[in-house]
């Protein structure tokens, strides 16, 4: 799953990716060297704080980073392509037919003025060449499978007309329509209360199995990856600190910052204490500490932490970043 080479070829391959922002306050190194694999049908979950690269890190798979940013370094192979290397025309032709992309807003992936039914047609018929009925029925097939209610009568809604949840899901079935091999998810959940964001997260790993699509799923909750995701992504400062199976990970975690995250979650067994947060802040971007990105908020950060660690295999094949290893 992570930086070392698969036996299968990867559908996804991201190789020593760099991306940087040119900003008043200088460079900022969103992105600063992240590799991993994604293979045919493998659900995987990048975690991480805000400002740790993550989002970013699906954008440039995307293809969306705008100026000031840009990819200044690395690969990203997808199906055999260089997408850093793929003009925007056929990129365009990627997006929605072969990638579909969720954001963690909605309203934002709506158009306010449109019906939902016409703009989920509009996107098959951009990748498709068919006529009006049989779009019309492809989303009414679309809203059936991702649990929208009455879909005859949802087709001619408005967005203001839905729930967030049901938003929601009309955006998943608008991603999922032209039958995409990979599935990006930014924070799909993030504006959902608890109910809600338990069934768009059912829904999620329900749809991947019946429509065999593969999942890139990012998150700032480490709990909602836990959920959907086989293999897991944790990242901090533009970089990754640990990867591999989710259930290894989560059940005994080497990163001292993948123990804070874990430390974080709210557990039944806690009720009535207080989370116990990670100390200190997020460095800024701009100015990232030289050797280990986590250094100044880790307990158990050495002299040599100084030092940029390497992402070394440790066992069952997972990676960690971290002198301690």
């Amino acid at each position: 799953m992570a930086a070392a080479a698969s036996a299968v070829d990867p559908l996804l391959n991201v190789h020593d990716l760099h991306t940087y922002f040119k900003t008043r306050r200088g460079l900022v190194r969103a992105v600063n060297g992240v590799s991993f694999d994604l293979t045919a049908g493998a659900s995987v979950g990048i975690v991480g704080e805000s400002g740790s690269g993550k989002s970013i890190t699906s954008l440039s798979i995307m293809g969306l980073v705008d100026p000031p940013g840009y990819i200044a370094e690395g690969n990203i192979t997808f199906k055999g392509r260089d997408l850093t290397q793929t003009p925007e025309r056929a990129m365009q032709n990627i997006r929605g037919s072969e990638i579909g992309y969720v954001s963690q807003d909605p309203m934002t992936a709506l158009n306010p003025v449109y019906r939902v039914g016409a703009q989920v047609a509009e996107a098959f018929r951009a990748h498709r060449k068919v006529d009006r009925r049989t779009a019309e029925d492809r989303v009414l097939e679309m809203f059936r499978l991702v649990g929208i209610p009455a879909p005859e009568r949802r087709l001619h809604d408005y967005p203001k007309d839905l729930s967030g949840g049901m938003r929601q899901r009309v955006v998943i079935a608008m991603a999922l329509v032209n039958e995409p091999d990979l599935l990006i998810l930014d924070e799909p959940t993030t504006a959902l209360d608890a109910t809600v964001q338990a069934q768009i997260l059912d829904l999620i790993a329900d749809v991947r199995t019946r429509v065999n699509t593969s999942v890139l799923l990012i998150s700032h909750d480490i709990g909602v990856v836990m959920q959907v995701c086989s293999n897991l992504i944790v990242m901090y400062g533009g970089k990754i600190m640990e990867c591999g199976d989710t259930t290894q990970i989560v059940s005994r975690p080497k990163h001292p910052y993948t123990v804070g995250l874990l430390n974080s979650l709210p557990s039944p067994e806690l009720k009535g204490q207080r989370l116990k947060a990670i100390p200190g802040t997020v460095p800024s971007p701009a100015h990232m500490p030289p050797g280990c990105p986590f250094a100044s908020r880790c307990d158990k950060a050495m002299d040599v932490c100084s030092e940029a660690p390497p992402l070394k295999t440790i066992d069952g094949g997972r990676q960690v970043a971290c002198w301690l290893y």
